[in-house]
């Protein structure tokens, strides 16, 4: 079942919080004034899974590898161990955002793996 544009843009923001934490941000907010923006007191932290400007450094800093292909679902986009089917996505541009946003979360949450590689 595809989800809803409300779902997909809270899925994103749900993203982005838990990459926050990660990065050692834990005073994250929401205000209702600025949804989908998250704050950490009065700095507005990068929105990764929706900006160019926010995802790039991401990408660089892991120095995340991009693959494009295409199989039996449609063209789909493979960040490190991460993969994003375009047909999930609004744009393929958001596909691949995402794809390396899930991507840095994973190589955060289980360093061990990235080591061993």
């Amino acid at each position: 079942m595809r989800m809803t544009d409300e779902e997909y843009f809270r899925s994103c923001v749900a993203k982005e919080r838990q990459l926050a934490h990660l990065l050692g941000h834990h005073q994250i907010e929401e205000c209702y004034e600025t949804a989908g923006t998250l704050w950490e007191g009065r700095t507005k932290l990068p929105q990764w899974s929706r900006s160019w400007s926010a995802c790039g450094p991401l990408l660089t800093a892991h120095r995340i590898a991009l693959h494009f292909g295409t199989d039996a679902a449609g063209a789909w986009v493979q960040a490190g161990s991460t993969t994003q089917h375009f047909a999930d996505h609004p744009h393929p541009d958001r596909a691949v955002m995402l794809a390396v946003v899930k991507e840095v979360v994973r190589r955060l949450e289980h360093p061990k793996e990235l080591r061993a590689a």
